[in-house]
């Protein structure tokens, strides 16, 4: 079998937004998602798709595919993962294995995977060992609001659609606070920071809002890469802290080294896909450190998520991104259902292919 097209496609998705206020991504209104799908032909009929890190960046991500990486792939085996990615790899050291570069061969290796568990007939999970579970829970993973109101309604939301998870991007207490009374005493809640603070604001942050019992305080420090300073911050504040979704492989083992986090992140778009996920899932085990990955995105890399998720030993969440669209290429497959749990796809591959149809509607590049 030889690869004979690797294709990127951009679909836009409007999202639907009940709210007063519009949610905000970097002080930016957000109102519609990007998806890069990415799909791999054969010579043998049959095509797996894959999905690297789109939203605002999506533009440089499909670059690097289609002008250096995805010609890299054409007639090479699909099934030979390791050796292929690899390659890749090696071939990325020169323009830096991060970033959309690494974005880039996180979309091809979920692909690649999709291939493999085809070419098997087999749901991924089963490849990668297997699970008990045909069903994994899910959190809410609101938006960022900036208004306590607005939070308690999404927040109420979340509780009716069944969740018994959630998790807030705010930086200020009343919206932490409002969550809370919303969801009682009971309900996880998570919070995450996007990297607003240093070492020393982080510290006050997390003592003020210790009395809403967070399970977790995600990426408080910036520079995100201040380890030690994140390790200082999970000591002294008193509150568990979680991080990585932007993260590669050596900078998990450096945040493992310094006890910095107690829930690590990684996002299967941006790691390097199924290989570097499982990569740093091992690792994590090593260093008894809880994997609960990112996946704040809605084509194939959430159900490759999904699939990881279904094969570790520990029980995990999925993210599922607080948002609801009108139409989807995914289908319902991105949908929880009333108890707050995803199916396990248990098609061959990733199990779910995108909608011809709705991704020639909703294409934009």
């Amino acid at each position: 079998m030889k690869i004979t097209k690797v294709e990127t496609i951009v679909v836009n998705t409007p999202m639907i937004i009940p709210g007063k206020i519009l949610p905000k991504a970097s002080g930016v209104a957000r109102t519609s998602i990007d998806t890069l799908l990415v799909r791999i032909d054969t010579d043998e009929g049959i095509s797996g798709w894959g999905e690297g890190f789109g939203h605002r960046i999506w533009s440089a991500t499909k670059a690097v595919i289609d002008t250096f990486l995805g010609q890299m792939c054409v007639g090479r085996d699909p099934t030979q993962i390791a050796k292929l990615v690899d390659d890749l790899q090696r071939n990325l050291a020169g323009v830096g294995r991060n970033g959309p570069a690494m974005f880039a061969l996180s979309a091809i290796d979920i692909a690649l995977w999709d291939i493999a568990g085809k070419v098997a007939g087999l749901p991924l999970y089963r490849l990668l060992g297997g699970s008990p579970r045909k069903e994994l829970p899910a959190y809410a993973s609101l938006l960022r609001y900036g208004d306590a109101k607005e939070v308690a309604m999404y927040a109420e939301r979340a509780l009716k659609r069944g969740y018994k998870h959630m998790k807030l991007h705010e930086i200020t207490e009343a919206p932490v606070k409002a969550a809370r009374k919303v969801a009682g005493p009971d309900i996880p809640i998570m919070i995450d920071c996007n990297c607003p603070w240093t070492v020393d604001q982080a510290i006050d942050m997390a003592r003020v809002l210790a009395p809403y019992n967070p399970k977790w305080l995600e990426e408080p420090v910036w520079p995100p890469e201040d380890h030690r300073g994140l390790a200082k911050v999970q000591d002294v504040g008193g509150i568990n802290t979680a991080a990585g979704e932007n993260a590669m492989l050596p900078e998990f083992k450096s945040m493992f080294e310094n006890d910095a986090i107690t829930y690590a992140q990684p996002s299967i778009t941006k790691v390097g896909g199924v290989t570097m996920m499982r990569n740093v899932m091992s690792l994590a085990q090593t260093f008894g450190v809880n994997v609960v990955p990112h996946s704040a995105y809605f084509g194939p890399g959430l159900i490759a998520s999904m699939h990881c998720i279904a094969a570790m030993a520990a029980d995990s969440l999925v993210e599922r991104f607080d948002c609801d669209f009108r139409e989807t290429p995914m289908g319902d497959w991105i949908h929880p259902k009333k108890n707050g749990c995803f199916d396990l796809p248990q098609g061959p591959g990733l199990g779910v292919e995108p909608d011809a149809k709705l991704v020639k509607k909703l294409r934009v590049a």
